[in-house]
């Protein structure tokens, strides 16, 4: 969805003080940084940004603007032929048939982007460097679940959520690495894993 270029110009000043600083800037910092004379037209921008899934906002906690990452835009066919189903073991004979899937099935009415991995700390749950990450978008999560996190305002990790009384496990699938450890306020879900997509060639 396209942002007028104040709208931009809000967007990177809040994403720019976050990598900075490590938390979200006020509406107060906001209007100070671009010269706006008024915190209602702050707001006005803000809200702008929200509907157009650009930012978030938490009402539970101060200095809570979280810029989302973008709505990917899938250039995939609308459905792919399945063509049957395949043995991972001993070989099956694979008639042909007319079925067809596409990621609207798997996806649903659910609110959904993809992000590239990197590194290798989900390995053992087989997301690997180079995967897409199908995520639904959601603020809340269950124990357990494969979630984005974001940390402290600035850095975003994919990593198994459990929440241990006013702190949040951020659990690694990968034997040679050790779980991070944050206070609960410090951490914003923004997402939950669907699944994933691998390129071979």
């Amino acid at each position: 969805m396209a942002v007028t270029r104040r709208q931009k110009e809000v967007l990177d000043f809040i994403s720019g003080f976050v990598q900075r600083n490590g938390y979200s800037p006020s509406f107060e910092e906001i209007a100070r940084g671009l010269g706006l004379k008024s915190l209602a037209t702050v707001h006005k921008h803000i809200t702008n940004l929200q509907n157009k899934g650009l930012l978030e906002r938490a009402h539970n906690r101060s200095r809570s603007i979280d810029v989302l990452p973008p709505r990917s835009k899938s250039t995939l066919p609308d459905r792919l032929p399945l063509a049957g189903r395949i043995a991972a073991g001993f070989p099956v004979e694979a008639p042909e048939t007319a079925e067809s899937i596409s990621l609207g099935d798997i996806i649903g009415s659910r609110d959904v982007f993809v992000l590239q991995v990197r590194g290798d700390s989900m390995r053992d749950e087989h997301i690997v460097d180079g995967d897409y990450v199908l995520v639904e978008r959601t603020q809340t999560a269950h124990q357990g679940e494969i979630v984005v996190a974001l940390v402290n305002g600035a850095e975003t990790t994919l990593k198994r959520y459990y929440l241990e009384g006013h702190t949040v496990r951020l659990q690694p699938s990968n034997a040679e690495m050790e779980p991070i450890y944050v206070p609960a306020e410090q951490v914003a879900i923004q997402g939950r894993a669907l699944g994933i997509l691998r390129r071979y060639a």
